[in-house]
């Protein structure tokens, strides 16, 4: 694919009876940014073009999300199939340049599992509150009742209130059954992380789940920040920042974030061997 640098291109990959659209503009090192659950490349869209200052970004949509097709599964496995497939249609356009990967939430989960099993197709790891092997599940028997609860209710305002860039096709069930398998993902990522030889730099939420002294949110902000001491303590050579925001935070912190991102993927910061 021959364009001018920096203009904006956009292609589809299809895999698996699904269509990806995929988006790419910007000039310099070359940078995959990959959405989490329930986000789309629009929802991405700052971050996105600040980061399109320093760098050649590409964003896509994961199946069942944005403008990405429908899709007869949606698992950690078939999110991380797209994943794949966006990056091997990369490798195909530029086969020598291997791109930093940026994941927020879900997104930040599928660059570890895919940079551990794909070592050399990553130049280095940026995790935005993901990929964190908390020391305790988030969901357990006794709050199904209200999380079931809370993604009906996000489920509905997202069949009546988004265009078609931001819609999230998935059901509340599917969502629910989501977290679920997430939870048990992150309860074995450590292993993965000890397959990884390339930078890794975290930029983490202080208050995850909101700031409130009731409910679940205390525990759960305990525990996020129980998940990143621990995997300090095993690989003492990830980065981490900290911002002071919930799990909206590439919404809400988007220029704080790029600002991290820059200075961790600066020459001065990465050595060169």
């Amino acid at each position: 694919m021959t364009t001018k640098a920096g203009a904006m291109r956009h292609f589809t990959v299809h895999h698996d009876g699904v269509t990806i659209p995929v988006s790419r503009g910007g000039r310099g090192r070359p940078l995959v940014l990959c959405p989490g659950l329930s986000s789309t490349q629009a929802d991405l869209h700052e971050l996105t073009e600040l980061l399109r200052r320093d760098h050649d970004v590409v964003t896509f949509d994961l199946r069942g999300h944005g403008l990405a097709s429908a899709a007869d599964r949606y698992s950690f496995e078939a999110f991380l199939s797209d994943l794949i497939a966006v990056l091997a249609e990369l490798g195909r356009l530029d086969p020598p340049s291997a791109p930093v990967l940026v994941g927020y939430s879900l997104g930040a989960d599928l660059a570890v599992h895919y940079a551990s099993e794909h070592p050399d197709a990553v130049a280095e790891l940026i995790l935005i509150d993901g990929a964190n092997p908390v020391p305790e599940p988030f969901i357990t028997e006794a709050d199904l009742p209200e999380f079931r609860a809370m993604w009906e209710e996000m489920a509905t305002q997202q069949e009546a209130g988004r265009d078609s860039a931001r819609q999230v096709l998935l059901t509340a069930q599917e969502i629910f059954e989501l977290n679920v398998e997430i939870d048990m993902i992150r309860s074995g990522i450590l292993d993965r992380y000890q397959k990884i030889d390339r930078p890794i730099s975290m930029i983490m939420s202080t208050s995850m789940a909101g700031d409130s002294g009731e409910g679940h949110a205390p525990r759960f902000n305990q525990n996020w920040r129980a998940g990143v001491d621990r995997l300090v303590r095993e690989q003492p050579r990830i980065s981490t920042s900290w911002l002071d925001a919930d799990h909206r935070l590439v919404f809400t912190h988007a220029q704080e974030i790029a600002q991290i991102i820059r200075g961790a993927l600066a020459p001065a910061a990465r050595p060169t061997s």
